[in-house]
């Protein structure tokens, strides 16, 4: 049994700053991971790259050759890996034991993971060689400033749990940077009807009901709880990696030690 995290979330919400400071922490604690970058436009990284899209197919040469765009380049890279997991991601994975543990820095093309099919059939054919694997979805804290944005943040994030059915881990990330954390905190667990009186009193009256059904959706959802997550704080590190390893069920098939606490016998 494998264990995998599909980071994702919008550009510059800071996935691969994450996968970084994971990578440290789980160092220091003397814990195996391996990061895996999916992102080809990437061109810098503050982690050992186990395995790299760009060995297998890179944006600037797909905008070189065939002249398209950032977007339509990186679908294109993306549509590109998906022809090829049976080939590549097969001969990567071999390096690795069945009980690895594998994080997936995503790009943040939010099409990727909302409504476009190629991460989903990237999960089922990790699903297929019986990994568990669970979505981390990051949101920068500092976008969170009022409760439209706050709505906003939790359908993208909704609309990405939707398309890949997997065990799902909001995260509010840089908040060592956020100045009124105060203003924060009452996003991380709001009252549903706080958050619909909030939506009223910022929209026009022919939006009620609308603002009645979005409240209710991610109510019923469960979309209104995120984790924050401060990379100053091994705690906050801690806590949240606790919460995606419970999602992906990690460590519950080791075998259990059980100390011999008899004195030995003598003969």
């Amino acid at each position: 049994m494998g264990y995998a995290q599909l980071v994702i979330g919008p550009a510059g919400s800071g996935k691969s700053t994450y996968c970084s400071s994971l990578y440290r922490y789980c160092e220091n604690m003397q814990r195996s991971i391996h990061i895996v970058n999916l992102d080809p436009a990437a061109e810098n990284f503050d982690y050992p790259v186990a395995m790299d899209i760009r060995e297998l197919i890179s944006l600037d040469d797909v905008m070189e050759e065939l002249g398209l765009g950032p977007n339509g380049g990186l679908l294109y890279c993306m549509e590109h890996l998906e022809d090829n997991l049976d080939d590549w991601l097969e001969e990567e994975l071999e390096h690795y034991r069945e009980d690895d543990y594998l994080v997936f820095d995503c790009p943040g093309q939010i099409e990727l993971f909302s409504h476009v099919p190629m991460l989903r059939n990237f999960v089922e054919h990790l699903k297929r060689k019986n990994f568990n694997v669970c979505a981390v979805y990051l949101l920068d804290s500092q976008f969170i400033t009022d409760v439209t944005k706050f709505i906003s943040g939790c359908m993208a994030s909704l609309s990405a749990m939707v398309q890949l059915e997997l065990p799902h881990v909001n995260i509010l990330s840089k908040m060592d940077l956020v100045t009124n954390k105060r203003e924060i905190e009452n996003y991380l667990n709001p009252e549903s009807h706080v958050l619909l009186s909030e939506l009223n009193q910022r929209m026009a009256p022919q939006f009620a009901k609308l603002n009645k059904a979005l409240i209710e959706l991610v109510d019923e959802y469960s979309m209104v709880s995120f984790v924050p997550l401060d990379l100053r704080k091994q705690s906050s590190i801690r806590y949240v990696l606790n919460q995606i390893d419970n999602c992906i069920q990690y460590g519950e098939d080791a075998d259990v030690k059980v100390k011999d606490l008899d004195p030995p016998e003598d003969d």
